[in-house]
């Protein structure tokens, strides 16, 4: 079984390894390219290659700041559990790392993905009241599993593979950009196709889990993403309605 709790005691070197492998190989490419508030964050949380992030420690610090803390969970939450962690700002994360084998590919999300990926930004305020916004937001159309599907492609395509523009460059922001190096050298290529964030068209817009994705919304500033939250309610019901007049 998957561990509920962290016992920091039980991880092995072979685990420092791995954190270590992931954490440098990820930061040689992410430095020049993530996004700066990215960086900054990842200072107030402390993470380096050299350790295995604490959670204790972590919501220590994050408790003065934004009032976040980490909820151990085994695997994958299912969604009316991960919604009310995040609405009492709780993020859900797995306490166990992937091996030396499986560093290029995991069929479900690791500590790796989970905490160095998502955890840095809990640190910034526009950024958790938008993750907190959205939660509150599916909370309310917890039964409604229309809603569940246009709400999960507002964060796919934020929280998960969201883009930023800062100084007139794009930046990544995106957790599953940020845990996957092949993700982080395409959504900057050439090959990628690049859209200016807007919810209409992301409620209109499929995406699929096992792929490198095809597409990416930009945003101008987190701040943006929070103030969208107003917008994504309205437009939600607005779908909801449309989809009870044609049933």
């Amino acid at each position: 079984m998957r561990p509920t709790t962290q016992i920091y005691s039980n991880y092995t070197k072979h685990d420092f390894l791995v954190w270590e492998t992931l954490f440098n190989r990820q930061m040689n490419i992410l430095k020049p390219i993530v996004s700066s508030e990215y960086l900054e964050a990842l200072d107030i949380v402390k993470f380096s290659s050299d350790k295995i992030p604490n959670f204790e420690e972590i919501g220590e610090l994050l408790k003065p700041i934004t009032g976040w803390s980490i909820q151990v969970v085994p695997n994958i939450s299912p969604q009316k559990e991960f919604f009310e962690f995040l609405s009492q700002k709780k993020f859900t994360s797995t306490c166990w790392l992937r091996t030396m084998e499986q560093l290029d590919y995991l069929e479900e999300p690791d500590m790796f993905h989970d905490v160095f990926a998502h955890v840095p930004l809990l640190s910034n305020h526009n950024y958790v009241n938008f993750f907190k916004g959205i939660s509150d937001i599916a909370l309310k159309y917890i039964d409604n599993p229309k809603a569940i599907e246009l709400l999960g492609k507002i964060y796919w395509f934020t929280i998960e593979f969201g883009l930023i523009k800062e100084n007139e460059e794009l930046k990544i922001y995106g957790a599953g950009i940020i845990s996957s190096m092949g993700e982080t050298k395409h959504c900057l290529s050439d090959e990628a196709i690049r859209l200016d964030f807007d919810v209409k068209t992301i409620f209109n817009t499929d995406f699929r889990t096992d792929i490198i994705q095809e597409r990416y919304f930009v945003v101008e500033s987190f701040e943006q993403l929070y103030n969208s939250l107003s917008e994504i309610e309205i437009l939600l019901q607005k779908a909801l309605e449309k989809e009870a007049v044609i049933l």
